[in-house]
């Protein structure tokens, strides 16, 4: 093994006492983030299928329901192994189950209604293993890594699986899971947390047997047409900010019902703010159901929008983060903007040019 893909010491030991938990266990539940992306996913089914290939009972509970864009990683789809959110789900899939491991976040609200499953009824054991700044609202666990060093949480697992059986050959679909893991969450490599061992991950994922353009098909060139006509209403909500380098993107509820799409079809939507010439940060607001209102941050370099979105209670990356607000769109939308403008301003000076992202060529 190259001396880039060599485990790293400092995880080496809490990732064999995670495989000591997870190999001792009968019964384990698996979970991750509510709107898992694909590499809470992507983790999640990597785990599934090793842990199964070793006669374990696993169960995939999430808060929001597994993303159908990515149910092709999962073992036997169609076999009951996910407890997609309903009535009493969660605790129905807990009954028995003697493991709960959280993966790609490390903080109870982050999982839900799933956090039930944290109160160790029956002696039920913990792990948690996740690549994000530790947050406020940290689960207790009882073996963990959280490691933002990490590309991924799929890297975290690629190591759980070199630090529990060496070289020995991996059961079929891992090395797919774990490529849509690392590929989704750098941004197909484009994103600053892409390092040397991500690539080096990915090539040896790619000698385990993934087809990148086969891959590239499932992840990315398979938009349903109602994603189409929601991309195109989002963009007639699209607006910049006339001072600062802001942009940003509103989805009312009607716009969601009339395309009838779902929250997996906003999965990018917000790049299309993001990648506007000048433009520091961008955000994509979304009313919610419930009348709330969901807001995805996403920051060009020089703004740590996970600060910004700590604020509300929310979290994430320093470049990509997420909130919950409970207050209708356009409050919401108020509030968080005026918290964006204050952390560009505490930045000076600003990038030139950012007098806007509206700014014409050549203006003052």
């Amino acid at each position: 093994m190259s001396d880039t893909l060599a485990v790293p010491e400092s995880r080496r030991e809490p990732l064999r006492r995670i495989a000591e938990l997870l190999l001792g266990a009968r019964c384990i539940v698996l979970s991750t983030h509510v709107n898992a992306d694909g590499d809470g996913a992507g983790s999640e089914a990597a785990l599934a299928i090793w842990l199964r290939g070793r006669g374990k009972d696993v169960r995939i509970a999430n808060p929001t329901a597994f993303p159908d864009s990515f149910r092709y990683l999962l073992p036997d789809p169609d076999s009951g192994i996910v407890y997609d959110p309903g009535e009493g789900r969660s605790a129905a899939a807990g009954e028995g189950a003697d493991l709960l491991a959280v993966v790609d976040t490390s903080e109870a609200k982050r999982i839900g209604r799933v956090a039930s499953l944290l109160d160790r009824a029956g002696g039920r054991r913990v792990v948690v293993i996740d690549h994000h700044p530790k947050g406020e609202n940290g689960i207790e666990a009882d073996a963990a890594l959280q490691d933002p060093a990490a590309c991924a949480t799929g890297e975290l697992i690629y190591d759980l699986l070199t630090v529990a059986q060496g070289d020995a050959a991996w059961e079929e679909g891992i090395a797919r899971a774990l490529y849509a893991a690392i590929v989704t969450d750098t941004g197909s490599f484009r994103f600053s947390n892409t390092t040397p061992r991500a690539h080096a991950i990915a090539a040896e994922l790619l000698r385990k047997g993934v087809d990148p353009e086969v891959e590239y098909r499932r992840l990315f060139g398979r938009m349903p047409y109602r994603r189409v006509h929601l991309l195109r209403a989002a963009l007639e909500h699209l607006e910049v900010d006339p001072e600062l380098p802001i942009a940003w993107i509103s989805i009312p509820r009607s716009v969601m019902d009339e395309t009838e799409a779902t929250s997996e079809d906003l999965e990018g939507i917000v790049d299309y703010a993001r990648d506007i010439e000048g433009t520091e940060v961008a955000l994509l607001f979304r009313e919610t159901v419930e009348g709330g209102t969901k807001v995805s941050l996403r920051s060009n370099g020089r703004v740590n929008v996970n600060a910004i979105a700590r604020q509300f209670g929310g979290g994430g990356h320093v470049k990509a983060s997420g909130l919950l607000v409970g207050a209708p769109l356009e409050l919401a939308r108020a509030q968080v903007l005026e918290a964006t403008r204050l952390a560009l301003r505490q930045i000076a000076p600003l990038a030139p040019g950012a007098a806007g992202v509206g700014t014409p060529p050549g203006a003052p």
